[in-house]
């Protein structure tokens, strides 16, 4: 990222999940991208261009034609005024992680609006969400948060990407089962990864936290779903349900995510961030691959 608060293409590329060949031809088919030039000659690329990739993304999953998809977005709404430019997410975070730690909620939900107006879900989760997330967990282990903000900003949070994933077992792709791990309460970053597979043409069936392994493997036996996964925030939750989780493998595909995350069965390990790994997992799947792939790029 440059100085200046452009991308070149291969951070465009990280942030959206398209191989910089295809941004390219977007580029050149459709219009979809107005880089800037630098002055050594560069294309530079605007948060407002990752937005348009990112919209065509999303309605490319939803079954339009590319050329269709390109038009949609690259085009602003007729029917309704131009939403406001999208905050620059590092303001954005510092601003909605003020107002939930002063327990703010309505101001929190305003900015969530704020940014989902001129935004896509993956933008709000990879830009702002998650990384918020993760400054304040190392904030409560240095005591620089209270527990009680801790509390409150995932209730909130929580809440909220629960409220986006309303419907997101409708449609006709495939479909995920996600749940956490026995014992294991904290199921954010699992409904962030739910949002974005759903992003990705996925439906989703979401049990929630603290399931146990045979609860998953009956819901799955009705379902028939592509992919199961299962989440936790250590490894050690996994530890003794190895058996109970090799029976699972051998009837569905099935990943850890999370530090749980690990090889010795079959399974696809997710171990990085919900976006990048749901981008991930559909190309395995996508290409018809099992755990081989997924192991050896996790």
């Amino acid at each position: 990222m440059t100085d200046e608060g452009f991308l070149r293409i291969g951070e465009l590329s990280r942030r959206s999940g398209v191989r910089p060949e295809l941004l390219r031809a977007w580029e050149r088919r459709y219009g979809l991208l107005d880089p800037m030039r630098s002055p050594g000659g560069l294309r530079l690329y605007s948060f407002a261009d990752l937005e348009r990739v990112r919209l065509m993304r999303q309605l490319l999953a939803d079954g339009l034609a590319a050329a269709e998809a390109a038009a949609v977005a690259s085009r602003p709404s007729l029917d309704e005024p131009r939403a406001a430019p999208a905050p620059a997410p590092d303001a954005a975070r510092s601003e909605l992680g003020q107002a939930l730690e002063r327990f703010d909620e309505p101001s929190a939900q305003a900015i969530i609006d704020r940014v989902l107006a001129a935004a896509t879900v993956d933008t709000l989760l990879t830009e702002i969400v998650m990384p918020y997330l993760s400054e304040l967990g190392k904030r409560w282990e240095r005591g620089d948060a209270s527990i009680a903000q801790e509390h409150f900003a995932s209730s909130v949070l929580r809440g909220r990407l629960l409220g986006l994933g309303r419907g997101w077992g409708l449609g006709l792709g495939p479909a995920a089962v996600l749940a956490c791990l026995p014992g294991e309460q904290h199921d954010l970053g699992l409904i962030a990864f739910g949002l974005a597979l759903r992003a990705r043409g996925w439906r989703i069936v979401f049990l929630g936290s603290d399931t146990p392994v045979e609860t998953v493997h009956e819901a799955s036996r009705d379902i028939k779903p592509s992919l199961v996964v299962l989440s936790a925030v250590t490894s050690e939750r996994a530890h003794p349900y190895q058996h109970e989780l090799e029976a699972l493998a051998g009837e569905h595909q099935l990943a850890l995510g999370g530090p749980a995350a690990r090889d010795g069965i079959d399974l696809l390990a997710l171990p990085g961030d919900p976006v990048s790994e749901a981008e991930r997992v559909t190309v395995v799947l996508r290409t018809g691959e099992r755990h081989e792939n997924g192991s050896r790029t996790s």
